[in-house]
């Protein structure tokens, strides 16, 4: 006697959503418009599963799981964090749910880990050092943190930092990797010196292209010649105002999962160029050739591929600034809703190098949009909050889908961005579910 086989609704739709829509629903599609038409008995199937009816149901796109049953039930404690579901341990990698992000600036506890090796042990801030030097500084000089604070001008900036892998779990066929939902971003307040302040000061020659950072932390090998990573920006980026050397995050002493005691903190890329655990700057002559600078990693392709495509490395770029992207902070996904009240529906927007013109609210799966009322940020690289209200028109289950705008007119997709290998920039609209009673 054979066994029967199970699958779970995450596992069935990562293979092949289309098909699984039809597997699990009954639902055809239409591949030019990506709506689903639900068949009688297939719209039966998810309302009994929702426990309620889906009054939009019409405008549902195809493959998508309802996002009742896409939430995550099973956090995780790590030291010094709360409520972060673990993605990896070794190294140490963890989200935050988007609910768990409701506040302006983010708290300590609640900013996610992205780990690349293994954090440093037995350190001591006061004898910590910091080399800056490479072939394109007039001078190598050598810094503890206490003559960073001495020399420097001391600033605060509210700045996001974003994984460039956030999302990841949505690409179909699925990426290698940490399998991202929404949380690998934040966006709290850092406190150090200014970078360009810092390389000014040591001398930066005519031909500088490029800096390169190294951290303290170990390569998961445990080879102490092996970098775990090793990154770095354009050096018009690194002499931005934004760009920081940072000791502190809200005022506290960094926590030891986000680079205590001295990071980088160069805001609006990915959060891998903001190298952790920093004891050495070098000003480079060319591109930084670091460990993980070249494609595939932190790479996307230069021009659109099919889903799958194997893609050279010769034909990637590397990941700049980040897209355009929103979250929806308040209410969490899954909760009950009178008909007879308001919603309250705020969050984040922000939009890598450049700002957020505005954030728009959908209940009806896209098919209509309202805007929402948009803050300013509280300086240049911090997200901005919004907040608006909806009226549901009957009882039933909703989704609220939250897309942003930039200034430059670039939007937000409704569903999955193009595919790339390394499952990389997904800024599709963040949605959650609700339940109006």
């Amino acid at each position: 006697m054979s066994k029967k086989q199970e699958q779970g609704i995450h596992e069935l739709y990562s293979k092949d959503p289309i098909a699984a829509d039809r597997i699990v629903w009954g639902r055809e599609s239409d591949p030019l418009t990506r709506r689903g038409f639900l068949k009688k008995s297939g719209l039966v199937a998810m309302t009994t599963a929702l426990g309620m009816t889906i009054p939009f149901s019409r405008f549902m796109p195809a493959g998508l799981i309802p996002a009742a049953f896409a939430a995550e039930s099973s956090p995780l404690q790590i030291p010094g964090k709360d409520g972060l579901i673990v993605l990896n341990d070794r190294p140490i990698n963890a989200e935050t749910p988007a609910h768990l992000l409701d506040d302006d600036v983010t708290p300590n506890n609640r900013m996610f880990v992205r780990n690349n090796g293994i954090a440093p042990e037995d350190i001591d801030p006061d004898t910590w050092q910091l080399v800056i030097g490479g072939e394109s500084a007039e001078r190598s000089v050598t810094f503890t943190i206490a003559e960073l604070r001495e020399r420097f001008e001391s600033v605060t900036l509210q700045l996001q930092l974003e994984c460039g892998g956030n999302g990841r779990s949505e690409f179909v066929p699925g990426a290698s990797g940490n399998q991202w939902t929404t949380g690998a971003i934040g966006c709290p307040t850092f406190t150090g010196v200014r970078l360009r302040d810092v390389l000014n000061y040591c001398g930066v020659l005519a031909d500088a292209e490029y800096i390169g950072y190294y951290g303290a932390d170990t390569h998961l090998s445990g080879d102490p010649d092996r970098d775990p990573i090793s990154r770095g920006v354009p050096i018009e980026k690194a002499l931005e105002r934004e760009s920081l050397i940072a000791w502190a995050m809200n005022d506290e002493d960094l926590p030891l999962q986000n680079g205590y005691p001295l990071r980088l903190v160069c805001a609006g890329w990915p959060a891998s160029v903001s190298g952790k655990w920093l004891n050495r700057i070098d000003i480079r002559n060319q591109v930084h050739d670091g460990e993980k600078m070249s494609p595939p990693s932190y790479s996307v392709p230069a021009a659109p591929v099919a889903p799958g495509t194997r893609v050279p490395n010769e034909d990637m770029r590397v990941i700049e600034s980040m897209p355009v992207k929103s979250l929806i902070t308040f209410p969490e996904s899954g909760i009950t809703q009178d008909i007879r009240e308001r919603m309250t529906v705020r969050g984040h927007a922000w939009a890598g190098d450049s700002q957020v013109a505005g954030v728009f609210i959908s209940i009806d799966f896209g098919a209509t949009w309202l805007p929402s009322a948009l803050a300013g940020a509280a300086n240049r690289l911090a997200w901005q909050n919004w907040d608006t209200w909806v009226q549901f028109p009957e009882p039933g289950y909703y989704e609220v889908w939250a897309r942003a705008m930039d200034v430059g007119g670039r939007s937000q997709p409704m569903v999955v961005p193009g595919w790339n290998p390394r499952g990389y920039l997904n800024n599709a609209c963040h949605r959650v579910g609700v339940q109006v009673v």
